[in-house]
């Protein structure tokens, strides 16, 4: 079974697989600021010391140690050396990509941001010889806001995206109690089951989890990475009762494609 990782931003939980990180330390400014976790600190930044929606920015991601040193060593984590999950307030904008290390001491990325407002960044990473480690951290996007919706349970667990419907069947939906997701993919013409998923990022696919509040982070991993489809299953705890988004991702014909739910948990 995979290990999920998972980020309180109200304190520190270790049930069963699930590795805890610590409370964030919030931004000052709100453009760009620091995460500590332990013995690692991440700061971010953006290169015209502001980003603007709708607009290509350079987002800068330095790690450093307990003694404000510069981590240099990494170790791959499913083909990369960090993930870098991007949400805004209401969880309606995912973007999961991948910085690239300079050598230096420090991870950049190319992204953009649709509307101005306030963006979650969650910078996911192993440290060589260490645990696996996921800082977080609010940042603000210049920009006109959009209103913002309220996140509600859907009342079926069935989505076509990319012409493939996909039924996530949640096995418990009580928290502290371990759950298995089984993610189902058809062909949404023909119902008929796809069996040839493609590996993303070394497994059939990828499964992220935030509370609503975004207090509460979950990277999950497939129980069997070498399966294929049509079923894709996966194990976690939901921490606490509450509302949870859940983004699915898989590839198929080389295209990779992003399945979200919410779902409540008593």
């Amino acid at each position: 079974m995979k290990k999920t990782m998972t980020l309180m931003l109200g304190g520190v939980l270790a049930v069963g697989l699930l590795a805890a990180c610590s409370t964030p330390k919030e931004s000052a400014d709100g453009h760009g600021g620091s995460h500590q976790r332990g013995a690692y600190q991440a700061s971010f930044s953006f290169a015209s010391g502001a980003a603007k929606a709708s607009e290509n920015t350079k987002l800068a991601i330095q790690v450093t140690d307990a003694n404000g040193k510069a981590v240099q060593d990494f170790e791959i984590n499913h083909e990369k050396l960090m993930h870098l999950i991007i949400v805004n307030k209401d969880l309606s904008f995912f973007n999961h990509i991948h910085p690239e290390w300079d050598g230096k001491g420090t991870f950049t990325v190319d992204t953009s941001f649709p509307s101005g407002g306030e963006y979650k960044l969650f910078a996911d990473f192993v440290p060589k010889g260490g645990s696996g480690a996921t800082l977080g951290e609010w940042v603000k996007v210049d920009g006109e806001t959009k209103p913002q919706a309220s996140v509600t349970a859907d009342a079926k667990l069935v989505k076509v995206v990319d012409g493939k419907e996909v039924t996530l069947a949640l096995g418990g939906t009580k928290a502290k109690t371990e759950a298995k997701l089984t993610f189902t993919v058809k062909n949404d013409k023909t119902k008929e089951g796809i069996s040839n998923l493609e590996p993303y990022l070394g497994a059939v696919g990828h499964v992220v989890i935030l509370s609503e509040d975004t207090e509460q982070y979950l990277h999950v991993h497939p129980v069997d990475e070498k399966a294929s489809g049509p079923e894709a299953q996966f194990m976690t705890t939901f921490p606490n009762p509450g509302t949870y988004k859940i983004w699915g991702q898989f590839r198929h014909q080389g295209n990779v494609f992003t399945v979200p739910y919410v779902v409540e948990i008593q």
